[in-house]
């Protein structure tokens, strides 16, 4: 659980590190693929908790004040789901297209923080061709 749990911490750093970054550069695109890591982790956090997720958005336009918001609400949710997850029982989820999946909660908490990372990196592509200094996201700055 502790790598899970740095993994965590790792993930709301660097959350909040492309947002500062975003509020500089408000490049509609960056901003897209920001909320989309924020609005996939909100959709996988439902799933986590039992929940229905078919209404929640993966892609959606909004501004960088709502992910803000976003940011804060994901991190509570995730913090509080932490304290008691089981990562080794399997959960039962629909995707958005209705198909049936099981895995692990410590696959989805994974597959979660590498999707993240995985999108910030294509933020700092974005960044860098803007003109821009590429946000330093890496999990070996976070622990130094």
């Amino acid at each position: 659980m502790e790598t899970i749990q740095r993994m965590y911490d790792h993930l709301h750093w660097a959350n909040e590190r492309i947002l500062e970054a975003l509020k500089s550069n408000e490049n509609e695109e960056s901003i897209r693929l920001f909320s989309h890591i924020l609005f996939a982790e909100k959709v996988w956090f439902t799933r986590l908790q039992g929940l229905d997720s078919s209404h929640l958005p993966i892609w959606s336009d909004i501004d960088l004040d709502s992910c803000a918001e976003l940011i804060k609400e994901n991190q509570k949710n995730i913090t509080k789901f932490l304290q008691s997850a089981d990562l080794d029982s399997i959960i039962s989820y629909k995707n958005s297209k209705g198909t049936e999946f099981k895995n692990s909660v410590r696959d989805v908490l994974t597959h979660v923080a590498l999707h993240g990372q995985y999108h910030r990196g294509q933020i700092n592509t974005r960044l860098r061709t803007s003109g821009f200094e590429p946000v330093n996201v890496d999990y070996i700055t976070f622990v130094r």
